[in-house]
This record gives structure tokens, C-alpha cells and sequence, in this order.
């Protein structure tokens, strides 16, 4: 007889363990960010109303206010704009790099055959959405610099509308839209890391790879200390602001080098996700948004919603990221490189493709870093470019899901 092999058993339980933590993992997040897309709304509307009130101008004081954080050498003083932007999304984005690798080790994209259907999907949304743009701004190179912002997909928002739809939503289409946006942010992290940078500083830019080179090997030897992490990587923001790279990038980073696991009693990925989760949903992106949403309305043409740059932005969200993100897993299925999952109905997947449209908190992100000071007439007209193109594919995507869906209320 021959004897089994050993570590069989040991391999899967702990390949079920990790599959029903990822799971979990999974059902909290997606509850978080639900939740965090209604207190987006609320913010945005709170914004528009300021910012169209006896108070714009005191909203306008607050934004550019200056204030220095730090000594000497190492003092930083920049606006409140500015700090949001530079300094609260780079825990944002120290979130998203840590779910980017929670779900590339045991999450939808462990197996690669998983990895086909939205990377394809998140790739015709990006692709689509940008030629469209540039389509109907190819005459003017300033405004060309907004390219990358119909690109985006905003996750908070768009299961936020989802989560109205309650248990008619099967799994298997919040999964395949969360890993769009998943896909959709790593996208945006390498479109933001290549192309929106400043004049580069080559002391920042090597120190920043030095550190990026310490916690490579603090992964690589399996340091647990998350308290060691957390203060190379604000040496790293700090290195990588002054490096002339978005700093939002040292954030991604910081998420990709801390250790999964849960539990250890120095703390871990698992442990710092679940800290900050509620921080980014109920704090962190509705300061952003009260800080970037609110569009004065006062003395606007309509003919200014029509002008190339919020016209492409919004066409680009709301119809390049249906014809992107359909039309490719479409192609995807039809060419047999991978297989949709049958408990979503091509109707359900066009419903779902529409809420992909809801660029928002990320496409405003994109935009503060495409139109700068130098470009004072974009800055108004991309804003309402991104509010109309994701206010519609919010408000059709919502609609066509809720006639597709089973158990949907008969007329």
C-alpha cells in the first residue's frame, strides 16, 4: 500500500481557510464600501450646495488656506486642497494597494482563471472612455491633458447604487464588478505613476527607490512589525512628494510590501485594512469630495456643458465605459478566452457596465492632477463633465438593473 502524501490534508485546509477569509473579507468590504458610496452622495450634495450659496466664498478661503506641518528643513506647507489631495488619498490609496494584494494572493485573481474576464473588461473600460476623449479633443493639447479622466471607475459609488438593489443582486455580478474596479485602479495607479508627474528630482526619485528597497526586503525576510512599515512608508510619502511622482503612489506601494495574515501580534494587512476601512469610507473620500465637488453654477451657459472637455468626459464615462466594458467581455465570451459566469444575464452585465460609468471620486482625483493652476478654464468644466457623466450612468445603470434583475416590481 501506498502510504498518502504527506502535508495533503495540511494544504487544504489552509487553501479552505484562506478561501473563506478571503470570502469574508470580501462580504465586509463590500458592505463598507456600499455604505461609503451614500455617505459620498451626501457629501457631494452637501458641496454642490455650499459651494452655490452665501457660503462660497468661505469655502473657497478654507480650500486655499495654508498651513505648515513640520520643522525647518522638513516643514511642509501646502493648502488644505493640497493636503487632502497629496496627504489623506495617499492612505486611500494605501487601502487600495493593500486589496490589490490581498486579492492577486487569495482573492478573485489567486486564480488566474479568474484574472481574464474583468482585466479584459477593466481594459475596454479604460481604453474606450479615453479615445472618446481624446476624439473630441484632439484639436486642443491642453485639454488632451484630461485624457485619463473618463478612465476611472469610482467602487465606493457604484455598489453604493448596487446595494439598492438589495439580495436581487447576485454575487457573481458584484464580484465581477468589484474586480473590474479592481483591475480599473490598478490601471489608474500606473497612469497616474507614468504620466502625471512633475520635474523630477532625481535625490527624491532614489531615495524613494531606496526605501521602496527596504520594505521589498522586509517583505522578502517576512518582518511582521507593522509599526516598522508604517514609518518607512511615510519616509517614503515624504521622499516621493518631494520626487516630483504623485505621493499617492508611495501609499500603493506601502499596501503591496506589509505581510498579509491576520492575527500576528505585531499586526498586519488584514489588521490595518480593517482599522482603516471605515476611516477612507465615512471620512477619507467624503472630505474629498466636499473638497472637489462642489461646481459654482452661477453665470454657467449651457452651452458650456457642451464645450469638448465635459462633453467628453461625460460621453466617455457614460458611453465608453458601456461599449468598453460590454463590448470587450462581449468579445471576450464570442472568442472563447474565458467564460461568463451564468448566474449573470447579458442584460444584468449592461446594467453593470453602465455603473462603471460612475467615475466620480476617482475621476476627480485624475482630474486635479491633469488641469493645474495653468489650466484655469478647464478647472470648472472637467468637474462638470465628471458629475453629469456619473450622475447619468448612476441613475440609467440603476434603472436597467432594477427592470433586468429577478423580482424586479411589475407595472
Amino acid at each position: 500500500m501506498h502510504a498518502p502524501p504527506t502535508g495533503s490534508r495540511p494544504e487544504s485546509t489552509e487553501s479552505l481557510a484562506m478561501h473563506r477569509r478571503a470570502l469574508a473579507g470580501l462580504n465586509a468590504f463590500m458592505k463598507m464600501e456600499a455604505a461609503g458610496g451614500i455617505v459620498l452622495v451626501l457629501a457631494t450634495v452637501v458641496a454642490m450646495v455650499v459651494a452655490n450659496s452665501a457660503l462660497a466664498g468661505d469655502y473657497q478661503d478654507w480650500l486655499n488656506t495654508h498651513f505648515l506641518i513640520g520643522f525647518g528643513h522638513l516643514a511642509l506647507d501646502k493648502s488644505v486642497s493640497h493636503w487632502i489631495n497629496d496627504g489623506l488619498m495617499v492612505v486611500f490609496f494605501l487601502v487600495v494597494g493593500m486589496e490589490l494584494k490581498r486579492e492577486l494572493v487569495e482573492g478573485q485573481f489567486a486564480d488566474k482563471a479568474n484574472i481574464t474576464l474583468p482585466v479584459i473588461g477593466a481594459i475596454g473600460g479604460m481604453a474606450v472612455p479615453m479615445l472618446i476623449y481624446a476624439g473630441m479633443n484632439a484639436g486642443d493639447p491642453a485639454a488632451l491633458h484630461g485624457v485619463a479622466i473618463p478612465a476611472a471607475t469610482d467602487i465606493a459609488f457604484a455598489l453604493g447604487i448596487l446595494s439598492l438593489l438589495g439580495s436581487r443582486v447576485p454575487m457573481a455580478l458584484k464580484m465581477l464588478l468589484l474586480a473590474i474596479a479592481v483591475a480599473d485602479d490598478l490601471g489608474a495607479i500606473i497612469i497616474i505613476a507614468l504620466f502625471y508627474t512633475d520635474h523630477l528630482s532625481v535625490v527624491g526619485l532614489v531615495t524613494a527607490l531606496a526605501l521602496t528597497g527596504v520594505l521589498a526586503t522586509m517583505n522578502r525576510f517576512k518582518v511582521a512589525n507593522l509599526g516598522l512599515y508604517l514609518f518607512i512608508g511615510f519616509l517614503l510619502w515624504l521622499a516621493v512628494l518631494n520626487s516630483g511622482v504623485h505621493s499617492t503612489i508611495a501609499g500603493v506601494i506601502l499596501g503591496l510590501m506589509i505581510p498579509l495574515g491576520k492575527g500576528s501580534k505585531d499586526g498586519s494587512s488584514e489588521d490595518l485594512m480593517h482599522a482603516l476601512h471605515p476611516w477612507v469610507a465615512f471620512a477619507i473620500l467624503p472630505i474629498f469630495a466636499f473638497a472637489n465637488a462642489g461646481v459654482p453654477l452661477a453665470g454657467l451657459d449651457p452651452k458650456d456643458l457642451l464645450a469638448p472637455v465635459p462633453l467628453g468626459i461625460a460621453a466617455g464615462l457614460f458611453l465608453g465605459k458601456q461599449i468598453g466594458v460590454f463590448g470587450f467581455i462581449w468579445a471576450c465570451t464570442r472568442l472563447k478566452i474565458a467564460k461568463l459566469d451564468r448566474a449573470i444575464s447579458w442584460k444584468a452585465l449592461f446594467g453593470m457596465a453602465t455603473l462603471c460609468g460612475i467615475g466620480f471620486t476617482m475621476s476627480l482625483f485624475v482630474g486635479s492632477l491633469s488641469f493645474g493652476p495653468e489650466h484655469v478654464d478647464y478647472q470648472l468644466s472637467h468637474r462638470l463633465g465628471i458629475l453629469g457623466g456619473s450622475l447619468l450612468s448612476a441613475v440609467v445603470g440603476y434603472l436597467i438593473l432594477r427592470r433586468v434583475l429577478p423580482g424586479h416590481p411589475r407595472a
